[in-house]
Order: structure tokens, then C-alpha cells, then sequence
């Protein structure tokens, strides 16, 4: 009996463009093509636990669809950051059923970025709502999230698309998805903007020096959308189905390379 490869899915951050994930993962499954293992950044954490949790490609569709930004938008006293992080944190709790790492129907690391240390912090235990809060902290507008100690950030600060993370976990065949594109001549009008296209534009240099590190680099175009508006949300998924589809004879023949090689 052959052996079968073990693939891992390294989602990257991006903000509302993160739901092009959606439209992989549909794809990938509509294909036969399973994901063994999952590492995550931010947005791509969110879309990666949810879907390891046992959440339905449907309802995911659904929730995305239905998904609008008063959803976690819990002002605080500006100290740390604009918004609390509370709501959105119990929104995860919620369609995570309350999991730890260790009950998700697949293995799940979680990217976050270390305040103190400026280091990358791989969450694998513990539970996984808490894990994705840090990860989605945006520096400057979502309050860091306080974790043994630690005072925690946005995963995509340390590593957008988290490719070295899910081959430490033992992925044979990496396929990575980079939502993270630059949209150029974006309208700054406010400190939210000025923030979030002054961390894409740090980080897009980034993943490009990480592109050669995965087997398949899948990169929907979804540059013309702002990773903070929330709307196109349709558009964003079927963007993500198309780019996916385009890569599906060569993860095929991957497997089957693999396959041949690994008897």
C-alpha cells in the first residue's frame, strides 16, 4: 500500500481579502486534493480554524457572505489600540465551538508576533479562539491580546504567509495562498487606513522572499479590493475558486510525483 503525502494549506493574512481562502478550500475539496496540516496569520487563521473546527465549506460561504465589520468593531479607550477585540474573539469562540487546538478535526498552528520579544509565537494548544484573537490583533487599532505573559499581535507581522510553520509540522507538500497584494492609489482617509496600507506595504516584500519556500504559491488577484472594507465579499471567494482551479493539475501531479518516490 502506497504512502500519502501529508499537505499542508499555509493561509496568509490580508484582512477582508482573506476570504479568497474560502473559494481554495472549496476547490481544493471539490478535487479530492485533502489538506492534512494548517499554519495561519491573522485572517488566514480565522478562515483555517473555522474550517478545522468542522465548519461546512457552506456555512463558511454563508458566514462570510452575511459577515459585516460592526461584527467586532467594540471601541475602547484608545490605549493600545481603537478596538477591544472581545466581540470578535467570542464571534471565533462561537463557530469554533469552543475547541481547544487539540479537538480540531485537523492540525491547526496559529501565527501571532510577540510584543516584547518581536518574535514569532506558534500556537499548536491551548484554546483556539484565544490564539486567533492574538493573531488578528492589528498593531495599533485591535488591543494586543495578553497570553502568558506575553503581549501579542497580528501573525502577518512575523509571517504573512506562515510556510515554514506548516512544514515544521511535517507538511511533505506545501501549498500556500497570498492574499496580501498592495492596492495601489488605495483612498487613506483616516488612521485605520494609514495603519493597515502601512503594514501591506511592509509586508509585501515579505512573502515574496518567501514564495520559492512552498511547492504551489496560489495568489488570487483580489489587489483591487481593500483588505478593511468588508464588501465584494462574493467577488473575493470566486476569485479565490479561480485561482485555485488553476492549480489544481500540478497539486495532482505533486501527490503523484510524491507518491512514486515514497513507496
Amino acid at each position: 500500500m502506497k504512502k500519502e503525502p501529508k499537505i499542508g494549506l499555509a493561509l496568509g493574512s490580508g484582512g477582508a481579502r482573506g476570504f479568497a481562502h474560502l473559494g481554495v478550500l472549496k476547490v481544493l475539496k471539490e478535487n479530492g486534493i485533502p489538506i492534512d496540516l494548517i499554519a495561519g496569520s491573522s485572517m488566514g487563521a480565522v478562515v483555517g480554524t473555522l474550517y478545522a473546527a468542522g465548519t461546512s465549506i457552506e456555512r463558511l460561504y454563508q458566514f462570510a457572505l452575511a459577515f459585516k465589520r460592526k461584527y467586532y468593531l467594540d471601541y475602547t479607550v484608545p490605549k493600545m489600540g481603537f478596538i477591544s477585540g472581545n466581540r470578535v474573539k467570542e464571534l471565533i469562540r462561537l463557530f469554533t465551538h469552543q475547541k481547544d487546538f487539540h479537538q480540531l478535526n485537523i492540525p491547526v498552528a496559529v501565527v501571532a508576533t510577540d510584543l516584547y520579544d518581536g518574535k514569532k509565537v506558534i500556537f499548536k494548544e491551548g484554546p483556539v479562539a484565544d490564539a486567533v484573537r492574538a493573531s488578528i490583533a492589528i498593531p495599533g487599532i485591535f488591543v494586543p491580546e495578553k497570553i502568558d505573559g506575553r503581549l501579542l499581535v497580528d501573525g502577518g507581522v512575523v509571517d504573512r504567509v506562515p510556510v515554514s510553520v506548516v512544514k515544521e509540522m511535517g507538511a511533505d507538500i506545501v501549498i500556500a495562498v497570498d492574499v496580501s497584494h498592495v492596492k495601489r492609489n488605495e483612498d487613506i482617509t483616516s488612521i485605520f487606513d494609514v495603519i493597515l496600507q502601512s503594514l501591506d506595504i511592509m509586508q509585501d516584500e515579505l512573502v515574496h522572499h518567501r514564495e520559492i519556500a512552498s511547492d504551489v504559491m496560489i495568489r488570487p488577484h483580489v489587489e483591487q479590493y481593500s483588505s478593511r472594507a468588508f464588501t465584494n465579499i462574493k467577488e473575493i471567494i470566486e476569485i479565490g475558486e479561480t485561482e485555485a482551479q488553476k492549480h489544481v493539475d500540478k497539486i495532482q501531479d505533486l501527490i503523484v510525483k510524491w507518491k512514486e518516490t515514497n513507496f
